[in-house]
């Protein structure tokens, strides 16, 4: 991993974040099973002017830990999330899900303007490159089914009970640095 990564334990196992110098969040992922983290190696640190300072995402890392022990429930931190126009789009409704509901793939769509537009929503939502602050896991399928999510359907359906109060995996958690691998 390069030095501008940072890895955080949440009661879900590690989750990978990275900033730019300013604190900006530019990707949250769920470790290296997370199929998102490929988008780590499009974000060149001297090109995208990336931190090395572990400082610049301490406010994420304490927005997270109050989010897993409920203590927070829309998150208040800069983001710049790198996609296309559509994507952005995506990335913007979702975080007007709020916080413990889910609508499907097709009111995410039909919110955009396009019905149609299901499966392309469906594509953006897989390539949101910062998770939990962009709730992609509030996202379900129209029979109510949980369907895909980078971090594992069993991640998918955590946070959807931690929000819904029935986790207790993240009750008095702290989070704190993992060590990154050399």
């Amino acid at each position: 991993m390069r030095p501008w990564l940072q890895v955080m334990a949440s009661p879900l196992g590690p989750i990978t974040l990275a900033a730019d110098k300013a604190g900006t969040l530019v990707y949250l992922g769920f470790g290296e099973r997370d199929p998102r983290h490929r988008l780590l190696e499009t974000l060149d640190p001297e090109a995208a002017d990336l931190a090395v300072d572990p400082l610049a995402l301490e406010p994420a890392r304490r927005q997270l830990e109050a989010y897993f022990r409920r203590e927070l429930r829309e998150f208040d931190l800069p983001v710049a999330p790198r996609g296309t126009a559509f994507q952005l789009r995506v990335w913007a409704e979702l975080r007007r899900i709020p916080y413990g509901a889910t609508i499907s793939y097709g009111e995410l769509a039909c919110r955009l303007g396009d019905a149609k537009l299901s499966r392309a929503v469906g594509a953006a939502n897989g390539a949101n490159p910062i998770s939990i602050i962009f709730p992609c896991h509030r996202v379900i399928g129209a029979d109510g089914s949980l369907t895909g999510y980078g971090g594992g359907l069993e991640v998918k359906q955590a946070l959807l009970a931690l929000e819904r109060g029935s986790d207790t995996k993240a009750q008095a958690f702290t989070a704190r640095p993992l060590p990154l691998p050399d």
